[in-house]
């Protein structure tokens, strides 16, 4: 019997185990990270962001409702969503990460107005960015810590919701801003969602 996957997947279920019992009064705020583990197969471990609206995308849930719910409440959504992939329901683990305080400005340097901009994909740092307001697409993926090895980087989306509800997406090359090769660089607006998509093969 192989000793050393049973006490890794043992001392997973530990860690994530006290994780949840220490915030599982706490409830899910739009900008929070979250970090989610399914035990049994591992390639669908991720960190997700919760949006604006209070959702969160999953690999085979779809759109989830996290929002004002706690962490056992969003592990066992997950669970019972992709439930139908697994031979029996998989072992689901949820963390919230460390989220950045607005308020420090000494930590986010921002001594005037700002605004909370949405990182989502393929993003080195993805969650809620506090970013000055007038900042850029460019500029704000450059202070987020720029885009992953694996990133889209001609198919940027920019999602903006308008006071009505309506979410309009702007399709925005990112390698020809960060060349120079065009100058359509948009001013981004408070709730702002910027998402990475994944690289195609060949792409």
């Amino acid at each position: 019997m192989k000793l050393i996957p049973l006490l890794s997947a043992v001392m997973a279920f530990v860690i994530c185990a006290v994780s949840a019992n220490a915030q599982g009064d706490y409830r899910i705020r739009s900008g929070d990270v979250l970090q989610v583990e399914v035990l049994e197969d591992p390639s669908l471990d991720r960190a997700v962001v919760v949006l604006p609206s209070g959702q969160i995308s999953f690999p085979f849930a779809g759109t989830l409702t996290a929002g004002g719910r706690t962490i056992s409440q969003v592990q066992i959504s997950i669970r019972d969503a992709i439930s139908s992939n697994f031979a029996s329901p998989p072992t689901v683990f949820v963390g919230v990460q460390p989220r950045q305080d607005p308020q420090d400005a000494a930590r986010t340097g921002i001594t005037g107005p700002s605004i909370d901009v949405y990182f989502v994909g393929e993003v080195n740092n993805p969650g809620m960015v506090v970013v000055k307001r007038g900042t850029t697409l460019l500029q704000a993926i450059a202070i987020s810590g720029g885009v992953s090895r694996f990133a889209a980087i001609k198919r940027v989306q920019l999602r903006r919701t308008d006071r009505s509800g309506v979410q309009r997406v702007t399709i925005l090359n990112y390698k020809a801003l960060a060349n120079g090769a065009v100058t359509n660089d948009i001013e981004l607006k408070d709730g702002d969602v910027i998402l990475v998509p994944e690289r195609r093969l060949f792409e």
